[in-house]
């Protein structure tokens, strides 16, 4: 995420620690990498995966029941520090700016998920309240998937 982005005016912590969380289910769901493009904002956002088809109706049920479930279980929401030759043993970096340094900051989602991070983030995933994904769609082997959260968690 880069610095213009955290502080756009539209940017919400709770919708980008919602993104972490969508983006994990989408890994361990689908066995799919996380998003390789993102387009975060308060009201609602995007994140486009590589993938062979649109999701059926089940699996988008499925992904917001998972999401739902990791921000119910009300995980903490933390940031630590690792040497970017640490980080690369855990993380995917190429997606990171040039600028960034040797240093690199670690967002934790409880023991869910883990990711290196610019932007803010709620400090418990129950502060997100609920997710919902509002539609997909599949053109030329990318996977849209756009969603927003909500201030109660559904069924909860």
């Amino acid at each position: 995420m880069t610095e213009s982005e955290v502080m756009a005016k539209d940017y919400d912590p709770r919708m980008h620690s919602a993104e972490h969380i969508l983006n994990q289910t989408m890994v361990r769901m689908l066995n799919r990498g996380r998003s390789f493009s993102a387009h975060i904002e308060k009201k609602k956002s995007k994140c486009d995966y590589h993938f062979e088809r649109d999701l059926t109706k089940q699996e988008i049920n499925e992904i917001e029941g998972r999401v739902n479930e990791v921000i119910a279980a009300n995980l903490p929401v933390t940031e630590e520090f690792m040497s970017r030759s640490d980080a690369s043993q855990q993380f995917n970096l190429t997606k990171l700016p040039d600028d960034v340094g040797d240093t690199l900051r670690i967002i934790r989602i409880g023991h869910y998920d883990a990711c290196p991070c610019r932007g803010e983030h709620v400090r418990s995933t129950k502060e997100i309240g609920g997710f919902t994904i509002l539609s997909t769609s599949f053109e030329n082997g990318v996977l849209r998937v756009r969603f927003k959260v909500v201030d109660v968690c559904p069924g909860g």
